[in-house]
């Protein structure tokens, strides 16, 4: 009897059923393929170039000098707090209050993941626009909640369109999840559009989670918040961090703003887990907001510079390539190759050293893509584009 018992347990999986299923990240699969190469130019992975700018860093060795190594309240720094408070009422239209509406979180990473467990209950269903950023759905699954992707279509330059949205909500959909500027399509958001999803979300009484972490890398005219459409900041949650525009990935330091009662159910989950962020970070991030802007719209026009360059070799080599608004990913068409998204990215680098993402990693509907990152420097996407250039042509003969 105790050996049935030992093999009835040991046939028992020990890995929780809902995580067993996730699968791996397709970003990641190829950038550790690429660790293992030698002379490989990398457009995978999101990061930029540059180092964080030295105003910021200094403000990290000096807080460290001056002995601050302390825990934090969970909510993080209340400078930080209305500082961030602040910059949003001035450039995203939103009024919070830095008390309690304001949470500091290691990475946006963490504060989506605040978010979802924080709203989510099992069965729930939230709908987001894909291809997306490899998180949203293996989030929401982590959370019990059943994600619902919304299809965006290349002539809609990727941008979610409200009447597919539309039909996708059921009575049991809670939550929707917007990323514009887009990981991994670039794509961003009309004011018409943006108004009429507002409108759905009043009128189904959805509660919104807009990821803003890339709203500074914005080409054209940067749209306000989502948030501060009428009838929207009450129901939204706003994320947004200092990885991408201030270069600042290694600090892991995000935040999110919404309503008290919705903060305060992260803020729980937060001081559990986390307790607080790196009080380094921080400081960091006090000084990105006060005398970062200089150097982050330097930043801003380099990778512009570097995406009219990229987007133009690939439609001249034969890859569709939309010009994405924002962020800084190009997501072209690699239809004419003949290959699979997986199998073009992973004969590319193998034969010619160029490592791009497949854009099935963000979707099935990312199937026909891959994507790109030009946060990379000008000279290596020059090279970059000869070397696929050569792949194309090698796959003809």
């Amino acid at each position: 009897m105790t050996r049935n018992l030992k093999d009835s347990q040991s046939r028992r999986s020990r890995v929780a059923e809902n995580i067993a299923v996730l699968p791996k990240s397709g970003i990641r699969e190829f950038f550790d393929l690429v660790t293992t190469m030698k002379d490989v130019i990398s457009l995978g992975v999101g990061e930029p170039d540059f180092v964080t700018p030295w105003t910021i860093r200094e403000n990290a060795i000096y807080s460290l000098e001056r002995g601050k190594t302390s825990y934090t309240s969970n909510l993080g720094l209340i400078q930080l707090r209305r500082e961030i408070c602040d910059y949003l009422r001035s450039d995203y239209g939103v009024d919070y209050n830095p008390d309690n509406e304001c949470l500091i979180t290691v990475g946006v990473s963490e504060a989506l993941d605040l978010a979802i467990r924080a709203v989510i209950n099992p069965g729930d269903e939230v709908v987001y626009s894909a291809p997306c950023y490899v998180s949203y759905p293996a989030e929401v699954a982590m959370a019990h909640g059943i994600p619902v992707p919304v299809e965006t279509r290349v002539e809609d330059k990727f941008a979610l369109n409200p009447k597919i949205l539309r039909e996708k909500i059921t009575p049991r959909t809670k939550l929707l999840m917007l990323n514009f500027p887009c990981n991994p399509t670039g794509a961003t958001l009309s004011m018409e559009d943006m108004r009429e999803i507002a409108a759905i979300a009043v009128e189904h009484d959805l509660l919104v989670i807009t990821d803003e972490i890339y709203s500074e890398l914005t080409y054209t005219d940067r749209l306000p918040s989502i948030a501060s459409l009428p009838g929207m900041q009450e129901r939204t949650i706003f994320l947004h961090g200092f990885s991408k525009a201030f270069a600042m990935t290694g600090f892991r330091i995000g935040y999110a703003c919404g309503p008290a009662d919705i903060i305060g159910a992260m803020m729980k989950i937060h001081q559990y887990s986390m307790l607080c962020a790196s009080i380094t970070s921080q400081e960091a991030a006090l000084e990105a907001l006060r005398n970062g802007r200089t150097e982050m719209e330097k930043m801003r026009e380099s990778y512009m510079a570097r995406r009219d360059v990229m987007v133009d070799g690939f439609n001249r080599i034969g890859l569709k390539c939309l010009l994405p608004n924002g962020a800084f990913y190009a997501f072209p068409s690699i239809k004419i190759s003949g290959l699979r998204s997986h199998d073009f990215a992973t004969k590319l680098v193998k034969e010619q050293n160029v490592a791009v993402v497949p854009g099935t990693a963000f979707g099935d509907c990312g199937e026909g893509f891959v994507r790109c990152c030009y946060a990379t420097k000008l000279p290596d996407i020059l090279v970059a584009l000869e070397r696929m250039e050569r792949f194309l042509n090698s796959l003809k003969g």
